[in-house]
């Protein structure tokens, strides 16, 4: 069986869910404790608390097969880009589901002539950028790692770059970021 190893009230819940996860997605779910603490992993002085399980999407039907699950035993979500956040919201302290993103990490997209391209949430800068290039265009948010772009809207990303470039900002559909469950809509410079 699943470990799920918390003692709060949302745990028969969390047991259930992963369940029925288990059974949907079969060894895109992980439960062990080392692959649990990896999607906990901090750089905050905050203890990290892993989620009791991992599940690996690998296309918008699947991030939404696992939001009405999880939805459905009221048990929470803890997205996952890449692990280089300094924010500690990777932590899982009720327990909960935590969704990776690393197999979503496609390019959809590229509409050089409106400057956006539509991109899977794991798409990282460095990935994006690598293919923009010879279009002569580019991704330049640059928060000094290999982020993904699914962590960095998530976490409104800046860096070095943001004094000339600026940093991501969510709008309404009509703004600078457009979001749906699965894809990103990002502008390009």
């Amino acid at each position: 069986m699943h470990n799920i190893d918390r003692n709060s009230r949302l745990a028969p819940a969390v047991r259930d869910a992963i369940a029925e996860l288990a059974a949907a997605f079969g060894n895109r779910l992980v439960t062990s404790r080392a692959v649990r603490e990896q999607h906990a992993n901090t750089t905050t002085w905050i203890a990290a608390e892993p989620a009791d399980g991992v599940v690996f999407p690998q296309s918008t039907e699947d991030v939404q097969h696992i939001v009405r699950i999880c939805a459905r035993h009221r048990t929470p979500i803890i997205p996952f880009g890449t692990g280089t956040s300094f924010e500690g919201h990777v932590n899982a302290p009720l327990g909960g589901v935590c969704v990776a993103f690393r197999d979503m990490n496609r390019l959809l997209a590229v509409h050089a002539e409106d400057f956006d391209c539509v991109i899977e949430p794991g798409v990282t800068r460095k990935q994006l950028n690598d293919f923009l290039r010879d279009q002569g265009l580019f991704f330049p948010v640059d928060p000094g790692a290999d982020a993904s772009l699914g962590g960095m809207a998530s976490t409104r990303a800046s860096g070095t770059t943001a004094v000339r470039y600026g940093t991501i900002v969510l709008q309404n559909s009509e703004g600078f970021l457009g979001q749906s469950i699965g894809h990103l809509v990002v502008f390009l410079g």
